[in-house]
């Protein structure tokens, strides 16, 4: 390689550390180099695996019930199969007939949702669930977790509004890409209810340490959302992250009975 090439060659490498994303690939000819190739071909099949194989069920259960506030409901939606769930997206908002949750009234529920990447809840779905407790323990009471497969992020308010949640935080799988297969995002919604809207959540997305956003940092910005929409009456759009500045006070809030 030339002086120009090696100094151009060590710019892109540089430049890469600080992001995800694809580039200064390089050319072999008029097409990439092999090795590019063979990683986006790899990043495609592990994005392809991430939303196909299926959720571990027995393990992921066990994990969500050793972080100690018991023991998980496995519930499913209207989508009988993967490839129902991704044909007909209305299907894995709705609950499946007969679904039934304990009434387990509370102020803050969880839900953890396959989603688009049931690989993700497999790696982080018990981790960031056990830091989002330890956030919330102290000030707030918390029912037992659900476990949804074949899920949208819409089925939480069928089932916080079964279980009685005050507020719900839907721990999902998100659609992976070429760069990241195992995301989870969590959707706030302050009183959940059928025929809520994206409008009235709130979404904290890109968790998967060691690359995305930590469970501990995610968990404290989800703590300080569940603080604004307690004071604020409501999540959505009109809720901003405050996490970094609020002067809320959460020990003068009543808690839910």
């Amino acid at each position: 390689m030339s002086p120009n090439e090696v100094a151009v060659q060590e710019f892109w490498d540089e430049l890469r550390k600080t992001t995800q994303a694809r580039i200064g690939l390089g050319r072999a000819g008029n097409a990439l180099p092999t090795r590019r190739v063979l990683e986006l071909a790899a990043a495609h099949a592990a994005a392809r695996d991430a939303v196909h194989v299926p959720l571990d069920l027995d393990r992921l259960s066990q994990a969500v019930l050793e972080v100690g506030i018991g023991e998980p409901t496995v519930v499913t939606s209207q989508a009988t199969s993967r490839d129902e769930y991704l044909r007909r997206p209305d299907l894995g908002r709705a609950p499946a007939v007969g679904m039934a949750v304990p009434e387990t009234p509370a102020d803050i529920g969880f839900v953890l949702a396959d989603g688009l990447s049931p690989t993700a809840l497999d790696r982080h779905g018990a981790e960031l669930l056990a830091a989002l407790v330890g956030q919330l323990k102290d000030r707030y009471t918390l029912a037992p977790p659900v476990i949804a497969t074949q899920a949208r992020v819409a089925l939480g308010d069928h089932i916080a509004a079964q279980a009685r949640m005050r507020t719900v935080l839907v721990i999902v799988g998100e659609r992976p890409g070429l760069s990241v297969a195992d995301s989870l995002g969590i959707y706030l919604t302050h009183l959940p209810m059928p025929g809520r809207t994206d409008a009235d959540r709130n979404c904290i997305s890109n968790i998967h340490p060691p690359d995305g956003l930590g469970y501990t940092e995610a968990a404290r910005v989800a703590a300080g959302l569940v603080d604004g929409a307690l004071a604020l009456g409501r999540s959505g759009v009109d809720l901003k992250d405050t996490s970094r500045t609020s002067t809320l006070d959460p020990t003068s809030m009543t808690p839910l009975n």
